[in-house]
């Protein structure tokens, strides 16, 4: 299977030359690597001129875009900026962070699965983070969703959900539509993606308006916002994040800002969410 990558990438000099060596080093190399050098200020253009002048396979496009680092419109606006140069010549799709560092065997094992499962829409593996030298899982997110730092999709799958929205919430988005057009999501758990640059690390505190804001822009109504809400700020331990969700869900709600998905697709969306938090509850009570 031809799989082709786009790596944005902002001020990545400490990070992008191991998540280049590790994909130079795959034992199924990609087809086509677009790197996207995104207003870098840093050492990260040199570090990728050097890969693209050692592999015909990478290459190289400038933008420039605000310095302001916020997850969302601007990761995906500098996704397409490499996106819009490939050709339609492959079978799979991926956005990859430059702070990544996968297996050898990565792709090869990812294109098996999409290979062996036609249904299969998204894959990917696990991220983990480094702490006081041991690799742990990065519990931002369930064992069940693929990580927006290394997504891959079916070119069918990918089309079909419109691509990848350009707003915080992109990552979301897409698994949820990917389900509602019946494609599955597949997570190998076995396959320990190396995340070298924690999430969230460099956001700032108006971003959980921002997550909020998203919500409602997926359809989640009141009562799934509010618990989702709650669980997010109880793993943080901040009472303040349960507000900031709030506060931009409710503005979000007032405001009648654009919504990313259809009123079915929101229909969805919430039964999908209520049936998830139910079986955790029964998983809850019955470890209990």
């Amino acid at each position: 299977m031809n799989y082709y990558m786009v790596i944005p990438a902002h001020n990545e000099e400490a990070f992008i030359q191991q998540t280049l060596t590790s994909i130079v080093q795959q034992t199924l190399l990609p087809k086509k690597v677009v790197v996207v050098n995104d207003n870098s200020s840093d050492a990260t253009e040199r570090i990728i001129d050097e890969f693209t002048n050692q592999h015909a396979f990478i290459t190289k496009v400038n933008t420039n875009s605000t310095d302001e680092h916020l997850p969302g419109s601007k990761v995906i606006n500098a996704f397409y900026k490499g996106f819009e140069t490939l050709d339609a010549d492959f079978d799979i799709i991926v956005k990859l962070d430059a702070d990544i560092i996968l297996p050898n065997t990565y792709f090869e094992i990812i294109c098996g699965h999409f290979k062996d499962d036609s249904t299969i829409g998204v894959a990917g593996g696990l991220a983990y983070i480094e702490k006081n030298g041991t690799w742990i899982y990065e519990t931002i997110a369930d064992k069940n969703h693929v990580r927006g730092p290394f997504k891959a999709y079916r070119k069918a799958c990918f089309e079909q959900i419109g691509g990848l929205q350009k707003s915080l919430g992109w990552d979301t988005a897409d698994v949820l539509l990917a389900r509602f057009y019946n494609w599955k999501v597949h997570v190998d758990k076995a396959l320990h993606v190396k995340h070298l640059k924690p999430t969230g690390n460099a956001y700032k505190q108006q971003v959980h308006n921002k997550h909020g804001e998203v919500f409602y822009k997926l359809g989640y109504g009141f009562w799934i916002s509010l618990i989702s809400s709650f669980k997010i700020a109880l793993k943080k331990k901040s009472f303040s994040v349960f507000i900031g969700y709030m506060n931009g869900f409710f503005a979000a709600k007032k405001s009648k800002i654009p919504k990313m998905v259809t009123p079915a697709q929101a229909d969805f969306i919430r039964t999908y969410r209520r049936t998830q938090m139910l079986n955790k509850l029964k998983q809850f009570f019955f470890i209990k």
